[in-house]
C-alpha cells in the first residue's frame, strides 16, 4: 500500500513539474491571448484580437521587466500574425496604424515606462488561417547565431542550405529601382550612370525546411531564426513598398505542420551600389513570444 501511494506521489509530482514548464513554440514563450509574457526586457500582453477591412487589429500593453534593466526600444519592436499562412505579415508596432482608417483606436504609442496601444497588421485577408501574433526585434540578436550570405542584383541569393538551422533559401523574385521609383533593367550593370544617388530592392525569398530539425535548432539556441537583409533605412524610407515588407521576417511556422514552407518579400534600401549590389541576406537567432487564440 505504501509503495502504491509513492508511485502516486511521485506521478502527480511529474505531472505537476510538466505543467509548470512553460510552453514555448520554436523556443519563443508562448501565451493565451491576454496573458503576459516577459520579452526583450518588456513584461508584455497583447489581447483582443480582431479584424477590420483587410487589417488585423490587436492591443498591447507592456511595462519595462526591470526598471533599469535592458530592453528593446519601442521603434525596433515588430509584430507579425502567426498561423498556416503562405506569407507572413509583419509590421513595427510604432506607426503600424498609419495607413489605416479611423476606427476609434489609439496607435500604439509608447513612454519611458509604458507601451499600449493599438497595432494593425496588412493587409491580412486570409484571416482565418490567423492563429495569434507574435513579437521580435531585428536587433535583439543571440551571439554566435549570425549567418551572413550576399544577394546582388540581378542574380539574387542563390538556392543554399544553411547547415546551422536546415533551412533551404533561394531567390523568387528580384526587383530593382533607383530612388525615383524607375526600375533598373539588368543590362544597367553596363551604364554607369544607373548608379548613382540612392535606390533599394525588393527580394523575394523561398524559405524550405524540415520543421522537426528546425524545432530543434530552436530550442538549442533560445529562440527562433529571423531572415534580415542589409542595408535598410528607418521609415519612411525610400519606397512605401520597403515599409509594407519591411527588411526582417521571424521564422516561425505553425507548430502543426511538419515542413517549414514560407515566402516572404524584403526590401534593402539606401546608397544604390550598397543597397543593390552588395546586399546581403542574414539569418540570425533571436528571441521572441507569441500569443495564440
Amino acid at each position: 500500500m505504501r509503495a502504491l501511494i509513492a508511485a502516486l506521489v511521485v506521478v502527480l509530482v511529474a505531472a505537476c513539474g510538466a505543467d509548470d514548464k512553460p510552453a514555448t513554440t520554436y523556443a519563443a514563450p508562448t501565451a493565451v491571448f491576454g496573458e503576459s509574457l516577459a520579452v526583450l526586457g518588456w513584461n508584455m500582453s497583447v489581447s483582443n484580437l480582431r479584424f477590420d477591412g483587410n487589417y488585423a487589429l490587436f492591443d498591447v500593453d507592456a511595462a519595462p521587466a526591470e526598471p533599469v534593466g535592458p530592453r528593446a526600444k519601442p521603434e525596433d519592436i515588430r509584430f507579425g500574425l502567426y498561423g498556416a499562412l503562405a506569407h507572413p505579415i509583419e509590421a513595427t508596432g510604432i506607426g503600424s496604424c498609419k495607413d489605416v482608417a479611423d476606427l476609434g483606436i489609439q496607435p500604439l504609442s509608447a513612454t519611458p515606462d509604458r507601451l499600449t496601444g493599438t497595432v494593425c497588421i496588412g493587409p491580412a485577408r486570409d484571416q482565418v488561417q490567423v492563429r495569434g501574433v507574435y513579437v521580435y526585434s531585428p536587433r535583439e540578436r543571440i551571439p554566435g547565431t549570425t549567418t551572413a550570405r550576399p544577394a546582388a542584383f540581378p542574380v539574387g541569393l542563390p538556392e543554399n542550405r544553411d547547415t546551422d538551422t536546415g533551412l533551404t533559401l533561394r531567390t523568387t523574385s528580384l526587383d530593382a529601382f533607383d530612388a525615383d521609383g524607375a526600375m533598373l533593367d539588368p543590362l544597367a550593370l553596363g551604364d554607369p550612370e544607373a548608379f548613382t544617388g540612392n535606390g533599394y530592392m525588393l527580394i523575394g525569398l523561398q524559405i524550405d525546411g524540415l520543421a522537426a530539425q528546425y524545432r530543434e535548432v530552436s530550442d538549442q539556441r533560445g529562440g527562433p531564426t529571423m531572415v534580415v537583409v542589409a542595408p535598410t533605412l528607418p521609415p519612411p524610407g525610400l519606397s512605401h513598398a520597403c515599409d509594407t515588407y519591411g527588411a526582417s521576417v521571424l521564422v516561425l511556422p505553425d507548430a502543426s505542420r511538419d515542413t517549414v514552407q514560407v515566402k516572404v518579400s524584403l526590401c534593402t534600401q539606401g546608397e544604390i551600389n550598397s543597397a543593390l549590389l552588395y546586399a546581403t541576406v542574414s539569418l540570425i537567432g533571436t528571441h521572441a513570444a507569441l500569443w495564440t487564440r
